[in-house]
């Protein structure tokens, strides 16, 4: 099993915590990730990381696919990539309307689409064989709609780019994970109960039989979970005081199960209700949205916390990782700010 560190993304004051990504590195953790949202980027603290550490790969998780066009997520892909050694992984995502819309200012159109049209732009352009070209429903390159001047000609990338770098995509939905396992070489989602591989297995299979009908005609090798990876974010906290640990668990859920979206389209709410828990993400939603959050942290179920983290003493964690391990999840991005819950973690997994 791999063990990543999720560095995440700052709050109102820039920081990154160096030493606890030296710590990872120094114990053998496999990758770091960083995010964005609507504040720091998931880049610039991903190549302050990369400069002060050696060996652990350096992941996006996410980049948001809105916020930049495919081109400049392909340079910036290569660049860090060659300044670090081959250490990155290009981890991307459709975000959600709010933040699309309400931030970046641009229509949220079809995100398994885009999705599809992105990475494949992407690809092109690491593959240098030939000047780029593309012409789908959310990017034409060259660029020959309204406004356009008709000086746009197809480039061949400068810099020479690392064919195989990595891509992972961020989903939960269905249809999400079925495309990850299409154009993807691995799928980041936000939470995973690993006794439910159900939920995500005949998706992935979906998304490997489409891959494999273009892999055959190339003479590639077929995609299954034998070279995808799968990398759920697994919160770590370490403690005696059971129900403490859980409370930060609790915040975060509420926080994304009852307001990261609106009343019909959250996703995070759709998957708790996936995951078996219908009547209590509704209550969740209904509490969060009318501003009662403490009411709303409170109803999470202890027995979700339980399934998707890693919390209390050493050996219940212990134990917990053995259900992980049985289900043979490869990857789990940890987000922890214990030294000693990483040192654990590292002893029980790697």
């Amino acid at each position: 099993m791999r063990l990543g560190l999720t560095a995440g993304y700052s709050g109102a004051q820039m920081s990154v915590n160096l030493d606890f990504v030296l710590e990872a590195e120094r114990l053998g953790f496999d990758s770091v990730w960083t995010a964005e949202a609507y504040g720091s980027d998931a880049v610039a603290p991903l190549a302050w990381i990369g400069a002060r550490t050696t060996k652990i790969r350096l992941g996006t998780a996410i980049m948001q696919m809105p916020a930049r066009t495919p081109a400049m997520t392909a340079m910036t892909a290569m660049t860090l990539d060659a300044l670090s050694g081959g250490r990155f992984i290009l981890g991307l995502g459709p975000s959600g309307p709010q933040v699309v819309e309400g931030w970046h200012g641009v229509a949220y159109g079809k995100p398994l689409t885009r999705t599809r049209e992105y990475v494949t732009i992407v690809r092109q352009i690491l593959a240098r064989e030939g000047p780029l070209e593309f012409k789908g429903e959310h990017y034409e390159i060259p660029y020959k709609g309204a406004g356009a001047s008709g000086l746009g000609k197809p480039l061949k990338s400068i810099l020479h780019g690392r064919k195989d770098l990595p891509i992972y995509t961020a989903s939960i939905s269905p249809n999400g994970v079925a495309c990850s396992a299409e154009v993807a070489d691995g799928l980041l989602p936000v939470w995973m109960v690993p006794e439910r591989f159900e939920l995500f297995q005949p998706d992935l299979d979906k998304g490997f039989s489409r891959a494999n009908e273009e892999r055959r005609k190339r003479g590639l090798p077929p995609k299954s979970l034998a070279n995808f990876d799968i990398a759920p974010f697994v919160t770590c906290i370490l403690g005696d005081d059971l129900e403490k640990c859980r409370m930060p668990v609790k915040g975060m859920l509420a926080l994304y199960v009852g307001g990261m979206g609106a009343r019909g389209k959250n996703f995070y709410n759709d998957y708790v209700k996936r995951l078996g828990y219908e009547a209590e993400a509704i209550k969740i939603q209904d509490l969060y949205l009318s501003g009662k959050k403490a009411e709303a942290m409170a109803a999470v179920p202890n027995s979700l916390v339980d399934a998707i983290a890693l919390v209390g003493p050493k050996e219940r964690i212990r134990d917990r990782i053995e259900a992980w391990k049985a289900h043979k999840v490869p990857t789990l991005l940890i987000g922890s700010g214990q030294p000693e819950a990483l040192r654990l973690l590292a002893e029980l997994c790697l």
